[in-house]
Order: structure tokens, then C-alpha cells, then sequence
């Protein structure tokens, strides 16, 4: 096994998870601040997922005796139109899942398949987070602006689940 590939390879996932992270919990300031709850909750869900990735990806690179990188990958883009907001998501996990299937099959091929296995589930998170932002965005552009507001305000007068 060439452990240093994985670890570059491991590193390169946790600046590209970061960035993930710095952007979505973005996302979700300015959407909360709009009003629009419903899909600001969605990034930060998505964020705090991200943010379980980064733990597993560290935690591969120190089994694999490997120094983990906290550098973002990218800087945080300034988008507040949601609909901008969620064709750069998409965008964001379509490119992870695709880095993500690439770097299962070179830890595949190089013996690491401890290593390809943690590629490949990263890479049904991906796919799965990249399923609900298009389903908003759908839904955006079949009913319009308004979709947003209207779910928003339909989540503020909701009553609160009681405890049990």
C-alpha cells in the first residue's frame, strides 16, 4: 500500500470538505437572514454532515501516520440569490463525488481498501446531498420565487412538536 498517495489524496478531501463547510454555513447566514428557514436549515445540515467528513478523513490520514491539512480549499464564494446559492451546491457535490470516485480507485489499485471504502460512502453522501439541492431548485423554478416564502412562512406558523 502507498499510504502518502492516500494521505494526499485523504488531505486534498478535507480542504475540499472545508470549503464545503466555510460555504454552506454561508448559505445558510444569508437565507436565515432573508427568511427563509426551510432552506437555510438545509445547509446547515449539510455543513454539519461536511463536517462529519472532515472528522473521518482526519481520522484516516493519523491510522495512516499522516499530518492532517486544515487548509480550505477554496475561499467562499458571495452569492444570496438562492437559486445561485443552490446551482453552486450542486456544482460543489457533483465535483466531490466525481474527486471522490477517483480517489476510491486509486486507493483500490494501490491496496487501501480501508481507504476506498470511506471514498465510496463519501461519495453516496455527496450524490445524496446534491438529490436535495436540485429537488429546491426544481421546486424553485416550478412554482416560482415566491416557493421559498411560502414554505418559509408555512414552517413559522407550524406549531411546535410537543415533547414526549
Amino acid at each position: 500500500m502507498n499510504s502518502e498517495q492516500s494521505i494526499g489524496l485523504l488531505n486534498k478531501s478535507v480542504a475540499d470538505e472545508l470549503a464545503a463547510v466555510h460555504q454552506y454555513m454561508y448559505f445558510h447566514f444569508h437565507l436565515d437572514d432573508l427568511g427563509f428557514a426551510p432552506l437555510a436549515n438545509l445547509f446547515k445540515r449539510t455543513a454539519i454532515m461536511e463536517m462529519g467528513h472532515v472528522e473521518a478523513l482526519a481520522e484516516r490520514i493519523l491510522f495512516l501516520k499522516g499530518d492532517v491539512q486544515m487548509a480550505v480549499a477554496e475561499p467562499v464564494e458571495a452569492i444570496i440569490d438562492p437559486s445561485k446559492m443552490l446551482a453552486k451546491a450542486i456544482e460543489m457535490e457533483q465535483g466531490s463525488a466525481r474527486d471522490y470516485n477517483r480517489a476510491a480507485q486509486t486507493c483500490g489499485a494501490n491496496a487501501d481498501a480501508v481507504s476506498k471504502q470511506l471514498f465510496e460512502r463519501l461519495v453516496g453522501d455527496e450524490e445524496g446531498h446534491q438529490n436535495e439541492f436540485e429537488r429546491q431548485l426544481e421546486n424553485i423554478r416550478r412554482f416560482g420565487p415566491s416557493y421559498l416564502a411560502l414554505q418559509s412562512f408555512g414552517a413559522a406558523t407550524a406549531p411546535e412538536p410537543s415533547e414526549t
